[in-house]
């Protein structure tokens, strides 16, 4: 029997069996769209109280970046940062725009080009879940990524900032735009 072999094409693995007939195999690409959201396996994580990515983060990153890489239609994609209700609102404002930048970062600093991205931060402005306890303060600080653009044009008549903050101009000199951490 002669061996498989692969071939690549729309986004799905055909493997050609003994036979020559193509049998479609789902790829794993690590995320599931929903809505215009990124759906991925595990939460971007930072250190407390800091913009500075955990390392388990980039695993996470790695796969938004391999789908702006796929992806070259969308134009733009909103990373929206969030946070609990713990500390002052402006404090939580300020650092989710700060890891959002630091992802921004992240990601061109894996080749992503900063005009396909724009930072976002909402503070503690969308809650998920209840700020009362700490599962649910967990679920509040997360990041999402949306897609806002599509050939160059909002998607959904939305602002390409989503409503929130935009954090900085991540094209601009990389550290110029960062805030400055104020007290909690």
């Amino acid at each position: 029997m002669p061996p498989l072999r692969p071939c690549r094409l729309l986004g799905f693995l055909f493997v050609w069996s003994a036979l020559a007939a193509p049998v479609a195999v789902a790829q794993t690409s690590g995320y599931q769209l929903v809505g215009n959201q990124l759906k991925l396996p595990a939460q971007v994580e930072f250190e407390s109280r800091s913009d500075k990515l955990k390392p388990e983060s980039e695993s996470v990153l790695h796969i938004v970046k391999n789908y702006l890489v796929e992806k070259s239609a969308i134009t733009t994609l909103r990373i929206e940062v969030h946070s609990d209700s713990q500390g002052s609102g402006a404090y939580n404002q300020q650092l989710s725009e700060r890891r959002a930048l630091s992802v921004g970062r992240w990601l061109m600093s894996r080749g992503v080009d900063c005009k396909r991205l724009i930072a976002v931060g909402f503070g503690e402005t969308k809650p998920i879940a209840d700020n009362a306890t700490p599962e649910g303060r967990a679920q509040n600080r997360r990041v999402a990524f949306v897609n806002a653009a599509l050939r160059g044009r909002p998607i959904g008549d939305m602002p390409l900032d989503g409503g929130g903050q935009a954090a900085g101009d991540l094209c601009s000199d990389r550290r110029t735009n960062t805030i400055a951490a104020p007290t909690p």
